[in-house]
């Protein structure tokens, strides 16, 4: 994640990964929202990085972030998935 070590890319992470399973009505265990929150915020990053050549900085940017990935990681895999 941007700008944020370790410790703060696993919390931020971590609840943007609660958010995101809340907001697509999915049951996640902490480890699971953990990965969906900094996979999705890294993903989303990108996104940004190509399309507007920077991201958003911060606790608060990075939460945006990870939980707007977070949700298309969601959709994906339900879009793909057979647990949907």
């Amino acid at each position: 994640m941007t700008g944020l070590g370790w410790f703060a890319a696993l919390i931020v992470g971590g609840l943007a990964g609660w958010l995101a399973g809340k907001f697509m009505d999915r049951r996640h265990g902490l480890l699971l929202n953990i990965f969906m929150g900094i996979v999705g915020a890294m993903l989303f990053n990108a996104v940004l990085v190509f399309i507007f050549g920077s991201t958003l900085g911060g606790w608060v940017g990075q939460l945006f972030v990870g939980f707007v990935g977070a949700c298309v990681l969601i959709a994906s895999i339900r879009a793909f998935g057979k647990s949907g």
